[in-house]
């Protein structure tokens, strides 16, 4: 069907970030109208039962093209949804340490 027509549907790529330089990229057809947290139910990302809707802590951290993004968010063609890891060490506490060590003589 052409675009808004009944059973028109939109394609999206959902990459989650597994581990440090470990990705999974899945590519779906979304029924027109679909949220951000359909997809993630789709590849499996987030739980079916997950009430992560309702505000629950353990939602994840979405964009879309890299823009923070929340689940209740309607997808677009073409969008790429991408879930983020939390970061372990803040990078400005991370830069901080590694200069400490290195001391000044490395520095440009």
């Amino acid at each position: 069907m052409g675009p808004g027509g009944v059973g028109a549907t939109v394609q999206v790529t959902v990459v989650v970030c597994l581990a440090p330089r470990e990705t999974r990229e899945w590519i779906l057809e979304m029924p027109e109208g679909a949220l951000v947290a359909d997809a993630l139910r789709a590849c499996g990302a987030l739980p079916p039962s997950s009430s992560a809707l309702a505000g629950e802590a353990v939602a994840p951290l979405v964009g879309v093209w890299g823009r923070a993004v929340a689940l209740e968010a309607r997808l677009q063609h073409l969008d790429r949804v991408e879930v983020y890891r939390p970061l372990k060490v803040d990078p400005k506490v991370a830069r901080r340490e590694r200069f400490a060590r290195q001391g000044a003589r490395s520095t440009g």
